[in-house]
């Protein structure tokens, strides 16, 4: 009933862990995988280790809502590695997330996180507090670094896409047709706060990315209008935290969802989304999530009528 298909690999539940949240040592990737997640996604990787900003790196400003800048912060894909055999020896789905400073890195570091066993690699073209930005804002960029690892690797290449963009659809059709098998919508939403007390940001960074229940409605009219455009899969982004809120991304034309944030409170929320996802699918007479996919589509818009 919760099984998904998405681009060969079969998860029992349509729920992801987002990138950027717990996704670095094997034994948490586990707990949550055994709490009811259908696949993994880690930490963005890189090509070396990174310390990230200082703190504070992440502060929550409503409840519920984040701001982060953590700055990319990881262990670099040479150490990475026995964190990806060792989850892989546990038969758990795994999307290795990973970065570049180039190209080449980029490569460099998917080609290694296959060797290791990733079932997929996601590109982050979209860090909003991060140089990596730079190509998921610009479709050239986009287009020349997917079609580059899809001509070099075998598994499934997924995008995650920056809605700091005036036209999101060009860049997710140029990941399209530089060869990604799917694309995630979308990544946090630059944003800022300010202490006016100390007058001075929040963040030591200053600015960072938002997360959670207030960037929710955006990722869901994001998806909504990329199903309209898109052939390959999108896996919906941004603040699940209820099962009302992965229906909705799943009639908003997604494949799958990613959680994060919401993880903060508990990671039993896993299994309370799972379930109320069944009952819903049971009380509704459908056999399969994957059968609602995108039906939000057959609404029509009202036209807004002439006044007499």
């Amino acid at each position: 009933m919760l099984e998904v298909n998405l681009c060969g690999l079969k998860i029992t539940s349509p729920l992801i862990l987002a990138s950027g949240i717990l996704g670095v040592s094997y034994s948490t990737m586990i707990r949550l995988f055994n709490s009811g997640l259908g696949a993994i996604t880690t930490k963005s990787i890189g090509p070396i280790p990174r310390r990230g900003y200082r703190n504070p790196s992440i502060v929550e400003i409503t409840p519920g809502t984040f701001l982060n800048s953590v700055g990319l912060a990881n262990p670099g894909i040479d150490y990475f590695i026995n964190e990806i055999k060792e989850i892989k020896s546990h038969n758990i789905p795994l999307i290795v997330s990973i970065f570049g400073d180039s190209n080449k890195s980029y490569l460099d570091v998917a080609f290694k996180a296959e060797k290791a066993g990733a079932d997929a690699v996601e590109l982050n073209i979209s860090c909003p507090h991060a140089e990596v930005s730079s190509i998921g804002i610009d479709k050239k960029l986009t287009y020349s670094l997917v079609n580059l690892l899809k001509q070099n690797l075998k598994i499934p290449i997924f995008v995650k896409l920056n809605p700091n963009v005036t036209n999101l659809i060009d860049i997710a059709l140029a990941a399209e047709n530089g060869g990604a098998d799917a694309v995630i919508a979308i990544n946090t939403i630059s944003a800022m706060k300010i202490d006016i007390n100390t007058k001075c940001p929040l963040l030591s960074h200053g600015s960072g990315g938002l997360s959670g229940k207030a960037i929710h409605p955006i990722a869901v009219k994001h998806v909504y209008d990329l199903y309209k455009i898109l052939k390959i899969p999108i896996i919906g982004c941004g603040g699940v935290e209820s099962w009302q809120d992965v229906v909705e991304f799943f009639l908003a034309g997604a494949s799958a969802v990613q959680i994060g944030t919401a993880l903060h409170k508990d990671i039993s929320i896993i299994k309370t989304i799972n379930s109320g996802l069944s009952n819903f699918l049971k009380l509704n007479k459908v056999k399969s999530i994957m059968d609602i996919i995108g039906l939000a589509h057959q609404f029509e818009t009202q036209e807004v009528s002439e006044c007499d």
